[in-house]
């Protein structure tokens, strides 16, 4: 797990948002958590939408091996999903490109 999720202890899910990445996406909540235990991860700032408060994003796979873009903030030391959707093509790239680089010896 990434050091800036390390600490956190869960995930903040409320009406307004467990269901919303379903409903958009075919996402589901569990597939979200999932992304934030399996490797390889990816977590960078999101500048362009932290304007009220700090946002991350991260590149991930569920256990069923779809890859996920997920946006987030931290609250409260739980993890607060704020939308959820497939990889695009870039966002595909970005992430395999890393996974290869990091797995080169």
């Amino acid at each position: 797990m990434s050091g800036l999720v390390k600490n956190c202890e869960g995930f903040l899910w409320d009406e307004g948002n467990i269901d919303k990445n379903w409903i958009k996406h075919k996402v589901t909540h569990l597939e979200c958590e999932e992304v934030f235990f399996n490797l390889p991860l990816l977590i960078s700032d999101d500048v362009k939408h932290s304007k009220t408060e700090k946002r991350f994003y991260a590149l991930g796979i569920s256990k069923s091996d779809r890859f996920l873009f997920i946006s987030f903030t931290i609250r409260n030391n739980l993890i607060r999903v704020i939308s959820a959707r497939d990889m695009n093509r870039k966002e595909r790239k970005i992430y395999e490109e890393k996974i290869e680089k990091n797995t080169k010896i």
